[in-house]
This record gives structure tokens, C-alpha cells and sequence, in this order.
């Protein structure tokens, strides 16, 4: 109680006077009655009380100091309760989102975002490999990608990084399906407590289980799009994308032109040399097609041996270059099979895209349409919407 003025305080030591008068008298007769006692009966009563209160008093005292460490272990158990359920409530996070991502790209940028949290603030990194090459999937500390290459390749046993100095993190293989894909590593100063050790064990597994599936997703959507023969893009797959570079021709107001040729007398490659000699002969016109054309300009295995390409911003002039330095490179690299080299040539017709024309199909054919006339022109030939190109190829 706090006393407000100095009359409240003449009130309270009035009060305690008057306790006093009235309880004195008993305690006077209660303590001659204990000396009389005492002195009757020879019983120490005043110092057996004096020893009960003092025992009382520590015991009293004993069992609150007690409860106060209770208190304080009780107090830190919540606290590492806490800081462990924040620790999993981050490695489920981080689980969640990496389960969320389908490609290398997104699970590299889930482990540059989670790895701070998931690494107690500490530097850390990732680094995965395909074949001989190495990729750092993410970096949170100062460390260079030579250094991470070299480290994850130690952790890893190669053989040819073994003399070098061993690497100053903490290594954990990344393991998926039996194989050592990559490697994940956290600085080792300060030390990682038992907990901090238990959830960086578990990022190394979980990193390599998501590069693995998105490494097989990749792999199929390719097989879905892709022709695996040549490497083009197959018929489906090209006529959806010439539906998106016509929409943007329309607005761009930019040309767009279309390679549309075909192996010349492509059955006689098989009947003389067999199918598997017809199918290198198809795997190098890809390889011809991807060393010639830009990563812009769309190659698509129309059927057989028949092939489109697609020429986003460019004209007709320009497309004519494109199939002159395409008949050019098949015409003078032939394939070799056994011991024969085969010759390789091909007839081609170009068009180009009317501005703001949106019918696929009537472009198709107007490039068909110059296609069979180089056909007919001796083959090995480029027809286009301006008549017959100039080449140094001789017809056959």
C-alpha cells in the first residue's frame, strides 16, 4: 500500500500501536508459561522451537530455490522446443516449395532462398553435376565457384582433386536413387549443434531427390516435344509454336519466314544401306540443322525426311540465305556408314509470311507448293515466292 500523505502514516502507526497493547499481554503469559515449563519440566522448548523455525526457514528456502531451477530448465526445454520447431517448421517449408519445383532452375532458386534459414545463418552451398560438368546450385556465402567445384569434387573422391587441400566446410553428399549427384556443404565455424546437424543432413537428400526428378521431368517433356532421332521439335510441338510467331509477327509487324525441305531420294539411302544407316543419315541433317540455324529459328521433323524451319524476323531474302547455307552443309558433308560415305542432299522451298496473315496452313502450303518445284527443277535446289534461288548446287 503507498501512503498518500503524512496523515495515513499517523493512522498506521496508531493502528500498530494498538496491536501491540493488545497482543502483549498474551505473548508475556505464553513466554512464562514456556520458561515456566522449561524450568518444571527441564524441557528446552524455546530452543527446540528456535531449531524447528530455522529448519522450517530452510526448507521453505530449499524448496523455492528448487522451483526456481525448475523454472530455468523448464524454461530453456521451451525454449529449444521453440527454436526446434522453428527448424522444422523451415525444413518443411523448404520440402514443400522444392516439391513445387519442376525444373533445376526453380530448385536452385528454393535452396538460394531456404539455405540461410536452413544452415543456421552459416555460408552455404550447393553444387550438382552432370556427366564431367559441374553446376553451383546455390551460394550463400563469399566462396567462388572454383573453390565449391573443387571442394564437392573431394567430398565426392575424385581422384584427380585428391591433392588438393581439403575443403575448410562441412561436405554432405547429395544422394539420389544410389548416385552421387552433388554435394551440399555449410561452413563448419561456429560448429553445428546436434539439431543444427540433424536438419542440414536433411537438405543434402532432399536437394538430390528434387535435381534428380527435375533432371527426369526435363527428360520427358523433351521426349514429349522433341524428336530423339534428330533433335528437332516434333510436328506438334512446331505447329503450336508457328501459332505464337504469327500472333507476334501480327503485332511486332516484323517478317516471318518458313523453310519447308526434304531429303532427295531418302528411300534409296535405306534400300541400299539399311535403316540404321538412314537413321545416322537423319541424326546428322539435325546436327547440320543446329550448327546452321540461330537458338531463335524453330527445327521441326515434319514427317520421314521431311523438315520445316521457322525463321522468326526474317524475310524472304534472308530465308533464301538460310536454305542456300543449309543445302550447302548437307551437300558438302556426306555421312560416312561402313565404309561408304553417303551423300546427303535435299530440295527446299521458302516462303514468308504475309503482314498479319494467322492461316498456318495456307503458308505450309505455299512453301510446299516451292518445294515441289525444286523437286521438279533436278532436285537439290531452292524454289522460293520469288522463283528459283541461285545456288552453286547442281541438280541430280
Amino acid at each position: 500500500m503507498r501512503l498518500r500523505d503524512g496523515n495515513e502514516l499517523f493512522l498506521l502507526v496508531g493502528v500498530w500501536l494498538a496491536l501491540f497493547v493488545l497482543v502483549s499481554r498474551p505473548l508475556g503469559r505464553i513466554t512464562a508459561l514456556a520458561f515456566e515449563a522449561n524450568e518444571t519440566y527441564g524441557q528446552q522448548l524455546l530452543s527446540a522451537l528456535v531449531i524447528l523455525a530455522v529448519v522450517l526457514t530452510v526448507h521453505q528456502m530449499r524448496k523455492r530455490y528448487e522451483a526456481r531451477g525448475d523454472a530455468r530448465t523448464s524454461a530453456a526445454a521451451v525454449e529449444k522446443a521453440v527454436a526446434r520447431a522453428a527448424e522444422m517448421e523451415h525444413l518443411v517449408n523448404f520440402a514443400r516449395a522444392l516439391g513445387e519445383s519442376l525444373t533445376v532452375d526453380s530448385v536452385a532458386d528454393v535452396a538460394t532462398m531456404h539455405c540461410p534459414h536452413l544452415s543456421g545463418g552459416r555460408p552455404a552451398w550447393a553444387m550438382v553435376r552432370s556427366g564431367t560438368t559441374w553446376r553451383r546450385l546455390a551460394a550463400t556465402g563469399a566462396r567462388s565457384y572454383e573453390e565449391c567445384e573443387k571442394a564437392a569434387r573431394i567430398a565426392l573422391g575424385d581422384t584427380g582433386a585428391r591433392s588438393a587441400a581439403p575443403p575448410v566446410d562441412i561436405c554432405f553428399p547429395m544422394i539420389a536413387a544410389g548416385e552421387a549427384i552433388g554435394v551440399f556443404a555449410v561452413a563448419s565455424e561456429p560448429p553445428l549443434n546436434e539439431a543444427e546437424r540433424s536438419v542440414v543432413t536433411a537438405v543434402a537428400p532432399l536437394l538430390a531427390v528434387s535435381v534428380k526428378n527435375a533432371q527426369r521431368f526435363h527428360s520427358l517433356l523433351e521426349s514429349t516435344v522433341h524428336d530423339a532421332l534428330t533433335g528437332c521439335a516434333n510436328r506438334a510441338h512446331a505447329m503450336a509454336v508457328f501459332d505464337g510467331e504469327l500472333s507476334r509477327s501480327r503485332r511486332t509487324k516484323l517478317s516471318l519466314s518458313l523453310l519447308r525441305f526434304d531429303l532427295d531420294r531418302f528411300k534409296e539411302v535405306n534400300d541400299q544401306f539399311g535403316h540404321l544407316c538412314g537413321d545416322a543419315v537423319l541424326s546428322a541433317v539435325g546436327k547440320h540443322m543446329a550448327g546452321v540455324l540461330r537458338a531463335s529459328d524453330l527445327k521441326c521433323r515434319y514427317g520421314g525426311e521431311e523438315f520445316l524451319v521457322l525463321l522468326p524476323d526474317t524475310g524472304l531474302a534472308g530465308a533464301e540465305r538460310v536454305a542456300e547455307l543449309l543445302r550447302a552443309e548437307l551437300d558438302g558433308r556426306p555421312v560416312r556408314w561402313n565404309d561408304d560415305d553417303v551423300r546427303v542432299t535435299a530440295s527446299c522451298g521458302v516462303t514468308v509470311a504475309t503482314l498479319g496473315e494467322l492461316d498456318v496452313t495456307a503458308i505450309i502450303a505455299r512453301a510446299d507448293a516451292a518445294l515441289y518445284r525444286a523437286k521438279d527443277d533436278g532436285r537439290n535446289c531452292i524454289w522460293s515466292d520469288g522463283g528459283r534461288v541461285k545456288s552453286d548446287g547442281a541438280g541430280r
